[in-house]
């Protein structure tokens, strides 16, 4: 199927607008994690995930293309997506840390595959790493969900370039 529209325009404003109009979006906030070739866990944060498709059970979420743990969400095979309670903010900023070991006094526990699910989360998905898609300075990765629990509880949020709750 061919593109028969003509190109887009440049942008009618910079990066720093755009930002701050995006933050006005309310999202959900997640911590992606894998693991190396070694068993080394590695995790980051990620407030670009949506749902796809509900058969079969997709989500999607975007990693940008210079990120340091590209190579390591490209190659696996699967990813675990945890939706953060209200109260984990304190994680949401650790995982978004440039520090060696994000997980060293993390509670989690492993998922069927071997992949840290954080305790205390809202939600996770286990999820097998179907496509990517680059576009722009990002890549969107479509995970197909194999796995998920739910804990039904205040979620984290992020609007306005802070984190909040849901929740009371």
């Amino acid at each position: 199927m061919s593109n028969s529209f003509p190109g887009a325009e440049p942008p009618a404003f910079d990066s720093t607008h755009f930002r701050r109009a995006l933050s006005q979006f309310a999202t959900g906030v997640t911590v992606i994690t894998t693991r190396l070739a070694d068993g080394t866990f590695v995790g980051l944060t990620a407030s670009s995930f949506n749902s796809v498709s509900l058969d079969p059970p997709l989500v999607l979420w975007s990693l940008a293309q210079g990120a340091s743990s590209m190579p390591v969400f490209s190659g696996n095979s699967h990813y675990v997506i945890n939706i953060l309670s209200g109260d984990q903010a304190m994680l949401a900023e650790r995982f978004a840390m440039r520090i060696d070991n994000r997980f060293e006094g993390v509670d989690f526990e492993l998922s069927y595959t071997g992949l840290p699910i954080l305790k205390g989360v809202s939600a996770w998905f286990e999820c097998h790493n179907r496509s990517r898609y680059p576009e722009g300075d990002h890549v969107i990765f479509v995970g197909e969900v194999e796995r998920c629990d739910v804990t039904p509880q205040p979620a984290l949020v992020f609007h306005g370039g802070k984190f909040t709750s849901t929740g009371p």
